[in-house]
């Protein structure tokens, strides 16, 4: 990607900005904001860290760690949210109540949303809780994209496979809802593509050479 791509800059100087627990807490809505979701143990702190350079968001082999809804300040007007992980997290079944509620709250009311990562296991990609991001981006017109991650996990010609089987699911079932790819953030694959989607999405300028294929 090219180095004028202004999106790099930003996520080099990404920052911690807050952490809210209901929606009444987040920050001020307005801007762009663009949110990583995912089921637990999907890499989706990884992919944070690997996007913005930096340990922003706690990374842990235990589902569930994040538990609020964190945002992360790129600049004034533009932010990155990490979203609780869904699935098989090990914590009480009245907190997994509470974080659906709130993330569903935060989808359903976040006017500066302007996109959806959706972090999928390429080893165990469109469960069921894929399928529901999916189906409310959809009905809600929000851009979605997907990164099919722990891609290193495969043999090249199998990952690719799967991000083909993919495509025309998505193709099928939600149209031009979403695009995909693949991501590895330990092999650092996949992330000018990434950063290509965050640009757009966040109102930057792009090099046709960041578009990204659905």
């Amino acid at each position: 990607m090219s180095a004028k791509n202004p999106i790099l800059g930003l996520c080099q100087q990404a920052a911690f900005l807050t952490s809210a627990a209901k929606v009444d807490q987040c920050p001020a809505d307005s801007g762009y904001e663009v949110a990583f979701a995912g089921r637990s143990n999907a890499g989706k702190s990884s992919a944070l860290n690997t996007l913005t350079h930096a340990s922003l968001a706690r990374t842990s082999k235990t589902p569930g760690r994040t538990q609020l809804i964190n945002f992360f300040r790129l600049d004034d007007q533009r932010r990155l949210v990490d979203l609780p992980g869904y699935g098989y997290a090990k914590v009480p079944i009245p907190l997994k109540q509470h974080w659906q509620y709130h993330l569903e709250a935060y989808l359903g009311s976040r006017e500066s949303l302007v996109g959806v990562i959706l972090l999928m296991d390429v080893r165990h990609p469109l469960t069921e809780f894929d399928r529901m991001m999916l189906d409310w981006a959809a009905a809600a017109s929000m851009p979605l994209h997907i990164l099919l991650t722990k891609a290193d996990k495969l043999a090249y010609g199998a990952a690719k496979n799967t991000l083909l089987k993919v495509r025309q699911e998505l193709r099928k079932g939600w149209g031009e809802t979403a695009s995909v790819q693949l991501f590895s953030a330990p092999k650092r694959m996949g992330i000018e593509e990434a950063h290509g989607v965050l640009a757009r999405w966040l109102g930057l300028d792009v090099p046709a050479e960041a578009s990204v294929e659905g």
